[in-house]
């Protein structure tokens, strides 16, 4: 494929650092700070439609319930890749759950490496479940009030994975695809990760935004 910065297309990957900065033992990585962009998102998508429908929820309501929500994510999303992954290893390793630094080589900063979307989309249906009921909230209106905004949140999340070069996709001889460091065969492969921020991010957003979009918008300018 054509050259873009400099360099082939499909050797895109493996001239994107991960790391967006390192101080000392910590590095921040683009995947985490993907995550803060993409919760960030969903609030003001959110805080938007409540004000531009002027809706009940108040601002605090959704602010706590995206706390809930965050925290769900990292734990359920932690949890869950433990349990599926390698279970007996985390089993007899407990520390290495919730730390962030490895000690059988001397004391190495890591993070915390692993996260299961199962896991996180388990812990946050159940953390909706329980936040609705003790604010006596309606169950379905809720859903609808988030569920439009999600998938461009849902963006930012692959185009993290896409950053640190994981979840690619099956081997391709397409001129498009792509090479990816963390590949061991090292083989042409389907930049999968940027197909699903688009069709089921972008895509699906602006389907589902539209949907609530219209209707305001006839509310607002078609009576006249």
């Amino acid at each position: 494929m054509e050259q873009i910065f400099g360099f082939s297309w499909s050797h895109l990957p493996e001239h994107i650092n991960p790391v967006l900065y390192s101080f000392g033992l910590v590095k921040i990585h683009w995947y985490g700070l993907m995550y803060g962009v993409a919760f960030l998102c969903v609030y003001f998508l959110v805080i938007y439609r409540i004000k531009t429908e002027n809706l009940k929820y108040s601002e605090d309501t959704i602010l706590n319930f995206m706390l809930y929500a965050i925290l769900g994510v990292l734990v359920g999303g932690r949890l869950g890749f433990v349990i599926s992954s390698d279970f007996r290893y985390y089993l007899a390793n407990p520390l290495k759950i919730i730390s962030p630094f490895d000690f059988s080589n001397g004391l190495q900063y890591t993070g915390i490496l692993g996260m299961a979307y199962h896991g996180g989309l388990i812990a946050v249906l159940l953390i909706y479940i329980i936040f609705c009921y003790k604010k006596k909230i309606n169950y379905w209106y809720f859903a609808d009030l988030f569920v439009p905004a999600i998938p461009l949140g849902y963006t930012f999340g692959r185009l993290g994975n896409f950053i640190n070069g994981e979840l690619y996709g099956r081997v391709t001889t397409l001129p498009w695809g792509m090479y990816f460091p963390l590949d061991p065969t090292h083989q042409l492969r389907h930049p999968s990760q940027l197909y699903e921020a688009f069709f089921e991010g972008i895509f699906l957003f602006l389907i589902f935004f539209s949907v609530f979009l219209c209707p305001v918008l006839y509310f607002l300018y078609g009576q006249g």
